[in-house]
């Protein structure tokens, strides 16, 4: 109800100056028990060795720099994940960079990693660690990198010890020559990298792959991902694409993200599911807005669901109404638990 009294006011405001204005205001925020965190929840799940309280996460990207991690948390998501945090400092890429299409109900980026360096997140996650809450680490390459595997291989050992778990992103669009570490050869290489950084005893490594792909990438991706003992696949980033779209910035550059991004994540989630045979743990994210649209995914696949973009137009009571809305779901199609309704559709 308050949101969407100061909805009007905040969408007057630049779209990245609102964003630090909810960080700030968030980070105001006393921190207070996790919401949706209890353990006999019918929501809970267990993916990865990892015992989340309730399926809904916070994407990446929007605490980039971990700066309030537990106080999503308290909003009742069951995990968050930070970052993406880059070995030094990074600008980002010129703005204006980010925009609402308000019609849409859509968000285009072309952010370009900005973040404050993984100095800065690391004093932060370390501030908070023993604090009970799931919280995932998103590591990336800075943009001037001569090694980029490197730097990927740096942040992990960097993050390891504070992760619950790490999600590698190949698959922003918007740091030229990223997504071509998604080819075979340089995947191969870079995951041999990331999980000799991890050692043995690390937190499972998750990777965030692009939704344009082609069906032999897919293949590729899943194979390379189930031989590697990844946790997860985290399906999918934003596209490059451009459906049918209203708003007057549809022709910005950059990564769509929000509702016309839906069906193509929807369907790039099924391919997924059928590549790996569902041996292979799903993030499923990318146009969720609703409890529907999350247990559309759950039921493609998905033993995991995040959002981001949904928030900036339904605002901080989403997560509580998605939860509540998955279990009238669950109950609505005979389901005793979320894990009973994985890949069911």
């Amino acid at each position: 109800m308050l949101f969407d009294l100061a909805r009007p006011a905040l969408f007057l405001l630049d779209p990245e100056r609102a964003h630090r204005l909810t960080i700030r205001t968030l980070a105001a925020m006393p921190i207070r028990a996790a919401g949706g965190q209890e353990r006999d929840s019918p929501l809970g799940i267990r993916v990865a060795g990892i015992d989340f309280p309730n399926p809904l996460g916070m994407a990446a990207g929007f605490d980039k720099d971990a700066e309030v991690p537990d106080q999503l948390l308290g909003l009742g998501f069951g995990f968050t994940e930070v970052g993406s945090i880059t070995p030094r400092p990074q600008a980002g890429n010129p703005k204006p960079r980010l925009f609402r299409l308000v019609e849409d109900r859509a968000v285009i980026n072309r952010m370009g990693f900005n973040n404050a360096g993984s100095e800065i997140a690391r004093g932060r996650l370390e501030a908070r660690h023993g604090r009970p809450g799931i919280v995932g680490i998103n590591v990336g390459a800075n943009k001037d990198s001569s090694d980029r595997t490197a730097d990927y291989a740096e942040m992990t050992r960097i993050m390891a010890p504070l992760a619950s778990y790490l999600a590698v992103n190949i698959s922003s669009p918007n740091t030229p020559g990223l997504r071509a570490l998604q080819d075979e050869g340089a995947l191969t290489g870079l995951l041999d990298a990331v999980l000799e950084a991890r050692g043995s005893n690390g937190p499972p490594v998750f990777l965030k792959v692009a939704p344009d792909l082609e069906p032999a990438d897919i293949d590729a991706i899943a194979r390379i991902a189930m031989d590697k003992g990844l946790g997860a696949l985290i399906v999918s980033n934003t596209t490059i694409r451009r459906p049918a779209l209203r708003s007057s910035d549809a022709g910005e550059t950059g990564g769509l993200s929000g509702q016309p991004l839906r069906d193509l994540a929807q369907q790039r989630l099924r391919d997924f599911r059928k590549a790996t045979g569902g041996v292979l743990p799903l993030v499923g994210v990318g146009g969720i807005a609703s409890a529907e649209d999350a247990w559309a995914r759950i039921r493609a696949g998905a033993s995991l669901v995040q959002l981001y973009s949904a928030m900036v137009y339904e605002g901080p009571g989403l997560p509580q109404r998605i939860l509540r809305g998955l279990e009238r779901l669950m109950q609505r199609d005979g389901f005793a638990s979320i894990a009973e309704a994985v890949g069911s559709e």
